[in-house]
């Protein structure tokens, strides 16, 4: 029985990744702006069908109680064509990581802060636009950094995701889970800062108002920022409409005026809350957030 279910999910693995791989290729041969176009007309009209929308109209009924239809389909059509583009661009990682003409940085002068003082400083954001542009332009900055991410449970297609990550975003990348965060503390320890999201769900977290309700969220950034008196920086990014992007960096927080590990990590989830809110349509809703 085992083996059979090995054998099931390594045959739709297998499936997946190919379907992917050829579709990734196919988007590096017609550009990112035709790829951005059809891949988010693609993503609004079929992968509704691989995602659960049960899961999704819960949590934006948590989000908002009163949502209506029509911003309910409003949220969904912006969140699946934002997919559809984010999707493709990663096979663009290489020219993004080239030039700057896509981005507009809000807050710099936050960022020079932290370079010039050679400070270190633990960023926090979420799922938002091309989330994967935070960790890039900070590098790009040549600010140390080490990024903590969650592979794909595909084992055909994490190793590419791995490599586009450490080639093109941050070449230091550190696994979640409890070897991660011995890395990280080494990586602390050897002047880096780091940069994660925040906004997923976690099994070994503790369970903290989110939307007001009790959600398993990672407590990681504010036992680092605790242990080694480190500002959070938190980070919204957002995609415009002729797709280039705007990345904020926002005023550190002060953790001397936090308790402990939860005073603070509620202080971060009202900050998320914040991001979402005033850009509902970027955010990634298909994550089960309050199972």
């Amino acid at each position: 029985m085992i083996l059979v279910k090995f054998m099931i999910k390594f045959l739709n693995y297998f499936l997946q990744a190919t379907i992917i791989y050829f579709l990734l290729f196919f988007g590096r041969i017609i550009g990112v702006k035709l790829g951005r176009s059809m891949f988010s007309f693609i993503f609004l009209y079929f992968a509704h069908y691989f995602k659960s929308k049960k899961v999704i109209n819960k949590n934006l009924k948590i989000f908002k109680k009163d949502i209506t239809s029509i911003e309910k389909n409003m949220i969904l059509s912006s969140m699946w064509k934002n997919y559809g583009m984010t999707f493709v661009e990663y096979i663009f990682l290489d020219r993004m990581k080239k030039n700057s003409s896509h981005i507009e940085i809000k807050g710099e002068e936050i960022l020079k802060d932290i370079i010039e003082g050679k400070k270190q400083a633990i960023f926090i954001s979420g799922h938002f636009a091309n989330f994967e542009l935070m960790s890039m332009e900070i590098t790009k900055r040549n600010v140390k950094l080490a990024t903590i991410y969650r592979p794909l449970n595909n084992f055909f297609l994490n190793p590419l995701m791995e490599y586009l990550r450490k080639k093109y975003v941050c070449n230091n990348q550190i696994k979640k889970g409890i070897k991660g965060v011995r890395e990280v503390m080494n990586y602390i320890n050897n002047g880096f800062s780091i940069a994660l999201m925040i906004d997923q769900r976690v099994s070994e977290g503790e369970k903290v108002n989110f939307f007001g309700q009790p959600a398993y969220t990672t407590t990681l950034p504010a036992q680092l920022a605790l242990k080694y008196k480190l500002p959070i920086i938190p980070v919204f990014i957002e995609r415009d409409k002729d797709s280039k992007f705007i990345i904020e960096f926002q005023n550190e927080i002060d953790i001397h005026n936090y308790k402990n590990k939860i005073d603070l990590t509620l202080k971060l989830n009202e900050i998320l809350e914040s991001m979402i809110r005033k850009n509902p349509n970027q955010w990634i809703w298909t994550h089960n957030r309050w199972k």
